[in-house]
């Protein structure tokens, strides 16, 4: 059966048009699990009973769990069980504008970055659209909060799973839906450069970020094996023709790893090769794990003001989630 919260409001709409019914019956719902928070068929009660039957006989409104959590300040990290016993997370943050969510889009991942707790523990499955909507609702409902912002960018690598995120980002991007703004949705992409273009062609003015985490080939090599496949002039280039066609700017997330890539020169290379693109550096600093042997550096400020004086516009992440299980798939990594 499938999932009635993996279903974009046009898919229902073709649903009800098939069995010779008013396709408004799709918004109604739509109302009933997103905005009355009902998720009972039974309890759609403006929809007649012989409807909900068949909704009933097609659809589940089935629930992922929250296993458990663990907090910290301004964040809270969620580990999710799905319907079939496999694990993901979810991490909670709090702002000055209000809340932010990273959800995950896979079971584990196949990319494979050496300094990522979630890579060490390879891809088991997709997630469908249901099961990353889920991870919103359920924290929604349980915290009795709304939630501002989504960053596709916890554990797997959401351009593997790329039709499922796409039906994910138009749910939750539908008025009747989730309604939450193209551009406080951010999807995050190691560089699978296909994909990026195939994302570049959908318009769909979310914003998009590039884990790129080093200056060149040499050191991408040895921390992401994804460069062997598509390298820096590649995924940057990729990167320029989504700027053309979404005139939106591009995140350039940069892990930074103690002596790793981290020095004076590594800085006047990032910035060397992102000259005159309209993108942005986030420096983040290195959420260290115990399986792991990559260390937090201690020059992000020399690395940020070597960017700025080029010209970069750069900042620096915020620390969530030091005193907690933080980094991508540690939470997770304790269950498998």
């Amino acid at each position: 059966m499938k999932n009635l919260f993996g279903l974009k409001l046009n898919d229902l709409e073709e649903y009800f048009i098939s069995i010779n019914e008013k396709k408004y019956k799709a918004s109604q719902v739509f109302e009933w699990l997103y905005h009355h928070r009902i998720y009972n068929i039974d309890d759609f009660t403006n929809i007649k009973i012989d409807i909900r039957e068949k909704l009933k006989s097609v659809f589940t409104t089935e629930m992922i769990k929250i296993k458990k959590f663990e907090e910290g300040i301004d964040v809270k990290k969620y580990l999710f069980e799905l319907l079939d016993g496999n694990y993901v997370e979810g991490v909670l943050m709090h702002h000055d504008y209000g809340y932010s969510l990273c959800v995950s889009s896979e079971v584990g991942c196949n990319m494979g970055c050496k300094f990522c707790e979630s890579g060490r523990l390879k891809k088991v499955r997709n997630l469908e659209a249901y099961e990353m909507v889920e991870q919103i609702i359920l924290i929604e409902d349980q915290e009795k909060i709304r939630i501002d912002r989504v960053v596709v960018m916890g554990i797997g690598e959401p351009f593997d799973n790329y039709d499922n995120v796409v039906d994910f980002i138009k749910i939750i991007n539908e008025p009747k839906g989730l309604a939450l703004g193209a551009r406080h949705i951010t999807v995050s992409t190691c560089g699978i450069v296909p994909k990026i273009l195939e994302f570049a062609n959908l318009n769909l003015q979310v914003n998009l970020a590039l884990s790129l985490h080093a200056p060149n080939d040499e050191i991408r090599n040895k921390i992401m094996p994804i460069n062997k496949v598509y390298n820096i002039s590649q995924t940057l280039a990729a990167i320029k023709e989504y700027l053309e066609k979404n005139n939106r700017r591009v995140t350039i997330e940069y892990v930074m790893i103690n002596m790793v890539n981290d020095s004076d020169d590594n800085a006047y290379e990032l910035a060397n090769i992102l000259k005159g693109m309209n993108v942005y550096v986030n420096l983040i600093p290195y959420n260290e794990t115990n399986n792991l042997g990559f260390k937090k550096s201690k020059r992000i400020n020399e690395f940020k003001n070597i960017l700025l004086k080029c010209g970069i516009n750069t900042t620096v992440r915020r620390e969530f989630g030091g005193s907690i299980s933080g980094a991508c798939g540690q939470l997770r990594s304790k269950e498998v």
